[in-house]
């Protein structure tokens, strides 16, 4: 044993062995560090292991048979001790293997320390019932994503959303069955993500994934019910139909879906999962197009989309859900666009009204509704409106959007927090929820909870996230950072006002006193002009710089272009100046807040004194 030993020494085989060792390892900690920058799969890393492993007996076979010599590769039986470069260049070799190795071992501690620290912000940062581990995912739970167009001219993407988002929908409906929100769910459009990754993410268990190719008034769908654990096919099937049998398409795919995952239909499950909306194909197309406009909130196209909706219900006069997606449009047209709030409402109450009459189970009517209602002011039965949406179908995120903000905006915070972390348990990549959640967090100065919202729903392209993250960055001092997050805020709030206005108020609100007065100036003359209707954000500007008193005279004196944008700011710290002035107590009364608070109980800051009579702190 002791010559085998030493003739492993004196071939060099130990200290080649010992070299390769070294690099190798050397390599995969450099892999493992540096390929994440540049997005290279990990599964090169394994390989850099395999193809490791399989090289060392390799080496030490050729390190028994040759030597390296100042003449080139010989056979070690061929030459002369004094004739081996490494014999020669031994205690150089050595050192190259120590150093090799303590960078090995140093970039292995500095892999781990980062770990560390990533895992404990994670366990700081997360917010409860958001961001689930996939082997919490029950059984019976599914994600929907959307479908890829396979049309021939590529132009159907909106039908294919569609098409996927209705299955989604009718899929929600079903008792004992989880299905992740449509937001979160089409937010992977495109980004080609393990099925594991999305699962995670979403909290489920299984995934339908599929294809529409639409040529003519044919149509070819393709979906596959894939087992997120590990990527096994449940299911897949093709169907072949015409834009007349679309809702028999979707029918025969959702009910695949139920008997694979075992889902039990009872009474009218049983006949029909997918309700027929229309039996005009064009009209259900129009549809389609007004509802990606509608999700993506992409305020420069609402006329095109109020027009394709009018023209649907023309070609259908009894198209429930193209009136109802007609008045939710309208109930938040004025957030987005300058249309008259005035004219907006008129056209919520009507579509609203004719969609329940034709279809009593629709909640969105009433959502869009109780949208309208919250506009004028009328508290109480916007209340009643989105309680009663809420009552009809629970898995209606926009419904339950609305009816948080609702609550929020009255005073009712907790409450309304409370039906936002529900709906992002549902939806957790749903931009405008997650920017009210951020922004409450942010309000009391929870930033660890806040920023991750916050900045999930700025890489949803949710514009006018700056609105929270300026808090941020004003807490953190950086008053560039904020003024330039409230700007593009201000900016993409559509509220009016010339462009140039949305720097100069950002300014005036986060910068100097200099700043400050020039933005007072202007809007001290925009108000003397006497606008009809008052842009939400100069309200907003006056709240946050010191002119609480007439930011409540404006409030209270009638219609502005969006509530939402100031209204939370009043129960927040920052709306403090406002709830200690005098006529608080009266503005609650005139406005309507005190009318809901006699109904539903005093908000979380205030108390009542006698009926219409609250004290708030």
């Amino acid at each position: 044993m002791r010559t085998f030993v030493s003739e492993l020494r004196r071939r060099n085989v130990i200290r080649a062995a010992a070299f390769y060792a070294a690099s190798a390892w050397l390599a995969v900690q450099v892999a493992t560090q540096v390929f994440p920058f540049f997005d290279v799969p990990t599964w090169t890393v394994r390989w850099i292991v395999v193809a490791a492993v399989i090289g060392f007996p390799f080496l030490i076979a050729f390190a028994w048979l040759y030597e390296i010599t100042p003449q080139g590769l010989k056979r070690e039986s061929e030459i002369a001790r004094d004739e081996s470069i490494a014999r020669a260049t031994g205690r150089k070799l050595d050192r190259w293997i120590i150093a090799t190795m303590g960078v090995a071992i140093v970039l292995l501690l500095a892999n781990q320390i980062v770990a560390h620290r990533s895992e404990s912000v994670a366990t700081t940062t997360a917010v409860p019932a958001i961001t689930r581990p996939a082997d919490a995912a029950p059984a019976k739970s599914i994600a929907v994503l959307p479908f890829t167009d396979l049309s021939p001219t590529h132009d159907q993407d909106y039908f294919s959303d569609g098409m996927a988002e209705e299955l989604l929908n009718a899929l929600a409906k079903l008792r004992d069955l989880k299905v992740a929100g449509r937001t979160s769910s089409f937010s992977f459009k495109g980004r080609n993500e393990d099925l594991r990754t999305i699962g995670k993410a979403l909290g489920v268990a299984n995934i339908l994934e599929g294809s529409l190719r639409k040529q003519g008034d044919k149509v070819r769908i393709t979906a596959q019910l894939i087992q997120v654990s590990d990527g096994f096919h449940l299911w897949s099937d093709t169907y072949d139909g015409d834009l007349g049998d679309v809702f028999a398409l979707q029918e025969r795919i959702a009910h695949a879906i139920a008997d694979k995952l075992e889902i039990v239909l009872t009474g009218d499950a049983a006949q029909r999962i997918v309700p027929v909306a229309t039996s005009n194909p064009d009209a259900y197309a129009l549809y389609f197009k007004a509802t990606g406009t509608f999700n993506r909130r992409d305020g420069a196209h609402f006329p095109e989309a109020i027009a394709e909706l009018e023209q649907a219900i023309a070609l259908d006069p009894k198209f429930a859900r193209a009136h109802a997606r007609l008045a939710a449009l309208m109930a938040i047209a004025p957030t987005y666009t300058v249309l008259d709030p005035v004219a907006a409402v008129a056209s919520v109450e009507t579509h609203a009204r004719l969609a329940s009459e034709l279809d009593p189970k629709l909640a969105e009517p009433y959502a869009a509704l109780g949208q309208s209602l919250s506009i004028r002011r009328r508290y109480t039965e916007a209340r009643v409106a989105f309680e009663h949406a809420r009552e009809l179908d629970k898995t209606d995120t926009t419904s339950a959007l609305w009816y948080a903000t609702e609550l929020v905006m009255t005073g009712y915070g907790e409450r309304g927090n409370a039906v936002l972390d529900d709906l992002l348990a549902i939806d957790p990549m749903l931009p405008t929820a997650l920017l009210w959640r951020g922004a409450s967090y942010s309000y009391f100065g929870d930033y660890a909870h806040a920023e991750p919202l916050l900045r999930r729903a700025a890489d949803a392209k949710l514009m006018f996230a700056g609105l929270g993250l300026s808090y941020i960055a004003d807490a953190r001092n950086d008053k560039a950072e904020a003024i330039a997050q409230l700007t593009t805020a201000f900016g993409a709030l559509d509220s009016g006002l010339p462009k140039e206005w949305n720097g100069m108020l950002a300014s005036g609100i986060l910068g100097d006193a200099s700043a400050r007065a020039d933005a007072l100036d202007v809007v001290h003359r925009y108000l003397d002009a006497k606008p009809r209707v008052v842009s939400g954000v100069v309200v907003y500007a006056l709240m946050r710089m010191g002119e609480p008193g007439r930011a409540l005279a404006i409030i209270a004196d009638g219609f502005t272009s969006n509530d939402a944008v100031f209204l939370a700011l009043m129960w927040s710290p920052y709306g403090r100046d406002v709830r200690a002035l005098p006529e608080f107590s009266a503005f609650t009364r005139r406005i309507g807040f005190a009318e809901v608070w006699d109904t539903y109980g005093a908000p979380d800051d205030c108390t009542r004194e006698a009926a219409g009579n609250y004290v708030c702190r």
